[in-house]
């Protein structure tokens, strides 16, 4: 699909379809939604992305709410030109204007 506008772009991202603009210029560009996931402490303990520190607040503060999962909310990525994932991607005005969003297969 294509020529759409973004808010037909997001419903897609919803159903887990990955959308691209075909104005962009770099290649190979698109944007997905990393779902949402809940974990124990266990596994929180071992998730690389957060830092140490930052585990130890958390869980300090867990456990002060007598709660034992860390949820993780879903958010916006881009798979960027240099084959990198840029998590928490934010459109710009132009994007969210744009009429050519299309579908990645």
């Amino acid at each position: 699909m294509s020529n759409m506008d973004f808010g037909t772009a997001i419903e897609l991202l919803k159903q887990g379809k990955m959308v691209r603009r075909a104005g962009w210029n770099g290649k190979g560009m698109f944007v997905f939604i990393r779902p949402e996931f809940t974990c124990g402490l266990e596994q929180f303990k071992s998730i690389q992305s957060v830092p140490e520190v930052v585990k130890d607040l958390i869980k300090s503060d867990l456990t002060l709410r007598d709660k034992s999962e860390v949820k993780f909310t879903h958010y916006l990525s881009m798979y960027n030109a240099q084959g990198e994932i840029m998590n928490g991607w934010a459109a710009t005005q132009t994007d969210t204007l744009a009429t050519d969003w299309e579908t990645v297969d």
